[in-house]
């Protein structure tokens, strides 16, 4: 009756065998692999002889770190010397002896070189990226000359009272000067009038071609009516505008003109020649009653 319970028909048999091998070769395959990856035992030896490694690594990353990220101007083996020093004369070489950074003895020459003067130790301290322990600490060694602090001024005082002009005389009352020939230094005699304000009256007197009515002075900025009674105009220009020659930029600087006015100008010329009289420029658009009435004495049309 036992025999009953092994008994396997002919297709179970085969499954049990395949079932059966393949536990053989799975069995083979591992021991193959344990002889062929067999892990290997670290002695107590060996795992100090690793960390003591792995700690010399870690340190040389460290140095080489803080080798890279270190101040270029921080030196190995350079030692501060302290000593009394003017910072208006000490050259760079010693303003490193005193342990100051390479960009900090840039700017102190800077502004030496700007004219730049220190008159006490506190102004030293204001040079761009000087720390204050730096300055706390080489503050009892800057000497600073008494007769240098005065120095500069008394050369400033010296060169200031060569450069100012003697006063310049006014004319007296009642003086009359002809608008379009007196220069700036003329100009200047005139009370209310100075430098800026002749220079102002040149300027526009020539881009004018010559004033032709005293009205036409308050064309200028800052100039008064009352500095009228001062001139004469003889009411006859210098220089005219040539309607049928001058090019858009001589026509257009003028003054009482602009660049359409020119251009209408440049146009008519090109499309139909000359331009004969004031009459043919009324016909233009540009140009109003009053334009005209104003350019009239600078016209030529020649």
């Amino acid at each position: 009756m036992w025999k009953d319970f092994f008994y396997y028909s002919r297709s179970e048999r085969r499954v049990i065998l395949l079932l059966l091998g393949l536990l053989v070769v799975a069995g083979a395959s591992w021991l193959v692999c344990w002889k062929v990856y067999k892990p290997e035992f670290i002695y107590v030896e060996d795992s100090a002889e690793i960390d003591s490694f792995l700690a010399s690594v870690k340190q040389r990353e460290t140095s080489y770190i803080k080798s890279k990220y270190a101040p270029s101007d921080v030196r190995k083996g350079q030692d501060t010397v302290l000593f009394n020093f003017n910072p208006n004369t000490i050259d760079s070489l010693q303003l490193r002896k005193l342990g100051l950074p390479s960009f900090v003895v840039r700017n102190i020459l800077r502004y030496r070189e700007k004219g730049g003067t220190f008159r006490t130790p506190e102004a030293f301290a204001r040079i761009y990226g000087l720390k204050r322990e730096q300055f706390l600490l080489l503050r009892p060694y800057i000497q600073i000359p008494s007769g240098e602090e005065t120095r500069r001024d008394s050369v400033y005082k010296q060169g200031e009272s060569l450069k100012t002009m003697p006063r310049i005389e006014k004319y007296p009352e009642g003086t009359l000067v002809e608008l379009n020939e007196a220069d700036t230094t003329q100009l200047k005699r005139i009370p209310g009038i100075g430098s800026s304000i002749a220079k102002m009256i040149v300027v526009y007197r020539n881009r004018l071609g010559g004033f032709v009515r005293l009205e036409q002075l308050q064309e200028v900025p800052l100039v008064d009516s009352c500095l009228n009674k001062w001139f004469t105009v003889q009411g006859v220009p210098f220089r005219k505008i040539r309607v049928n020659r001058d090019g858009l930029d001589r026509l257009r600087n003028h003054p009482y003109m602009d660049f359409y006015k020119a251009k209408a100008i440049l146009e008519y010329r090109r499309k139909r020649g000359d331009i004969k009289g004031l009459s043919r420029l009324s016909l233009f658009e540009e140009f109003t009653e009053k334009d005209l009435q104003r350019l009239s004495p600078y016209l030529s049309f020649e």
